[in-house]
């Protein structure tokens, strides 16, 4: 097992550090992330809007309400893409220490003018931004645009290839100041990017990069295979202690987000028809990762049925209550650096197949029409399991199959577990010995 942790440290381990402190997949998460308050505001409107209560969608619809709700959605859900594009830029910025703020808002400037605009109708048509391109379908541009433009501005300004003013100006002037050069160069390669596009048969840069990027990425994480892997990976970067889902979903939280969002529009469209998604963000969140990562639910609800037992060892009986609480709601640092899961052998085997299996489970009962799919609301991956599964799902059913899936994953990690306490007592029987022979 030693031979195993020291492999394991040799070679997994600076790949993944390198992995978990690359700039632009940081920049990647925090881009999200700064999307995130929007996107689960719209979810609660959205949950409102289709609570699974027989007559309530129509009594939305006929008293007047459902079209307000619907506006929130869409004014929430259907601004991510353009959040995000100053998110990425920001953070970039920032890692570069310089100013966030100036990189972000020009970045979201670059961003509008790379998107394409359609003719209203009506009696004087007039020219207007897509909304499909603000939210999840601009998603992949946004993110591209934010790293360029977030690059390019920090270029400029470590260079100090910039307006410099005199030190009795404001620093909030001079900063708007100096980032007048990189805007302008960050503008106007946009706009040469859109006006080459503009006359080629390329369509807009939307399409360009949905057709070359987003078609691999959903084959990746659209599919069951591919979601398997990505599970994996995820369990094996947290295993050597590093942040497994800051790299995973760093790449694939676009393709999931949008996979949600198209799940929503479909659901808006028709509370009762068929929706184009299985695996999206709740899908991963709520139904794949319960407890955390590594499906850690599991090992903590064992950790404390065994700290029921007379003859537990101390550090089951200790970790019992500082892993079960915050389990429940999907926190799982006390387990996996104080049981320690990390670089524990012994767990390796359930922490990485867990998620594996709640991922075919899952996946399965929602193809066979089993359980419904999620419906577009995006849970905070905090909510705790079978409340999650009902509002991801808007159905029972979403709770039904997580129960199913925690049942599995306390009968995979028991025996392992179970092995690792018998060693533990082990230990402990052999210190209270030798704490007899040296009182003698």
């Amino acid at each position: 097992m030693s031979k195993l942790n020291n492999t394991l440290e040799k070679y997994l381990l600076p790949v993944a550090s390198k992995l978990g402190s690359n700039k632009i997949l940081i920049s990647l998460r925090d881009g999200i992330i700064v999307a995130m308050p929007l996107i689960i505001i719209g979810s609660l409107f959205l949950v409102i809007s289709g609570i699974a209560i027989p007559g309530w969608i129509e009594w939305l619809e006929s008293k007047g309400i459902q079209p307000y709700l619907m506006k929130a959605v869409n004014g929430t859900f259907g601004l991510m893409g353009l959040v995000a594009s100053f998110g990425v830029a920001h953070s970039i910025a920032r890692q570069y220490n310089t100013d966030g703020v100036s990189a972000g808002i020009i970045s979201m400037s670059a961003f509008l003018v790379v998107t394409p605009k359609v003719m209203t109708g009506g009696k004087a048509p007039e020219e207007a931004i897509p909304q499909m391109y603000m939210g999840s379908q601009g998603l992949f541009v946004a993110l591209i645009v934010g790293i360029i433009s977030g690059l390019i501005f920090q270029w400029f300004i470590n260079r100090n290839i910039r307006i410099k003013m005199p030190d009795q100006v404001p620093p909030a002037v001079s900063k708007s100041f100096s980032a007048l050069i990189p805007g302008a160069v960050i503008i106007i390669m946009w706009l040469i990017i859109y006006t080459l596009l503009d006359n080629l048969p390329f369509g807009n840069i939307h399409e360009l990069i949905v057709n070359t990027l987003g078609v691999p990425l959903s084959l990746m994480g659209g599919t069951l295979i591919g979601t398997i892997i990505l599970v994996g990976l995820n369990s094996a970067f947290w295993f050597v202690g590093i942040h497994g889902a800051n790299v995973v979903n760093a790449v694939m939280q676009p393709i999931w987000l949008k996979n949600i969002d198209e799940n929503r529009l479909a659901y808006q469209a028709d509370p009762h028809g068929e929706l184009p998604h299985i695996i999206t963000q709740p899908f991963i969140d709520n139904f794949v990762f319960m407890g955390g990562g590594g499906s850690t639910i599991g090992l903590v609800i064992v950790i404390a049925i065994l700290a029921f037992k007379k003859r537990s060892s101390k550090i089951t009986k200790t970790m019992a209550p500082l892993t079960l609480m915050p389990g429940i709601f999907n926190i799982n640092e006390p387990t996996l650096f104080g049981l320690p899961v990390v670089l524990n052998v012994r767990l390796i085997v359930p922490f990485i197949l867990a998620p594996m299996i709640n991922a075919t489970i899952t996946y399965f009962a929602m193809a066979s029409g089993l359980v419904h799919l999620t419906n577009g609301t995006a849970m905070p991956w905090t909510i705790p399991p079978i409340i999650s599964g009902f509002l991801a799902t808007g159905h029972y059913s979403g709770s039904v199959v997580q129960m199913v899936c925690i049942i599995v994953d306390i009968l995979l990690y028991y025996p392992f577990y179970r092995t690792m306490e018998k060693y533990n007592l082990q230990l402990e029987q052999k210190e209270a010995e030798n704490m007899k022979e040296t009182e003698k």
